[in-house]
């Protein structure tokens, strides 16, 4: 859910996308042109790191992302997302939702402070990470509430602050597909 909050004991929120995360769904997701709580039309979680798998040394999955609305290629997606969004105003040059990145193989792991850091961006090497919404924090992660390990215990907010843009390669591009908000539901 999108903007999901609890005030004066109301639950609001809005954009509500339920995901059965025991389906295999196909590169249209849920269906082209639909959105989810994610503006490129993914589930969420799925696409989170945990600190328990942080914790264990691995990341066996890709990550979501975040960019800048006017860092993100308007009005146009990439498979695997399903969907963009009309507030994006970034160039023909920028990436559009869907876009695959992988941490360049050759990155120095051992540059970075500590073991949780090189897990995360092993990960990102292994597998990337997909533009999945606009706003100001690149990579999130699942909360710790329900997992044995702990953030404070693993890693700092800044401590892959060293990886920058450049340390990225952008992956092939699928073919780019107009924002048309006409939500076909896969059943």
């Amino acid at each position: 859910m999108w903007r999901a909050d609890i005030r004066g004991g109301i639950f609001e929120g809005g954009c509500l996308a339920v995901w059965d995360l025991g389906r295999a769904y196909g590169p249209e997701g849920r269906g082209d042109q639909c959105t989810s709580a994610d503006a490129a039309g993914y589930p969420i979680a799925p696409l989170l790191f945990t600190a328990d798998e942080v914790a264990a040394g691995e990341i066996p999955h890709a990550i979501r992302f975040i960019l800048p609305n006017s860092s993100i290629r308007d009005g146009v997606y990439v498979h695997p997302a399903t969907h963009s969004t009309g507030a994006t105003s970034g160039p023909e040059t920028a990436p559009p939702y869907g876009a695959h990145l992988r941490l360049r193989a050759d990155y120095p792991l051992d540059t970075l402070p500590n073991d949780a850091s090189r897990t995360v961006a092993r990960a990102l090497q292994t597998y990337g990470m997909y533009l999945a919404d606009g706003g100001n924090i690149a990579l999130t992660a699942r909360s710790d509430r329900s997992t044995t390990a702990k953030w404070a215990d693993l890693m700092e907010s800044r401590d892959m602050e060293a990886i920058r843009p450049a340390d990225f390669e952008l992956m092939p591009l699928d073919t780019l597909v107009p924002l048309t908000y006409d939500c076909v539901r896969v059943p």
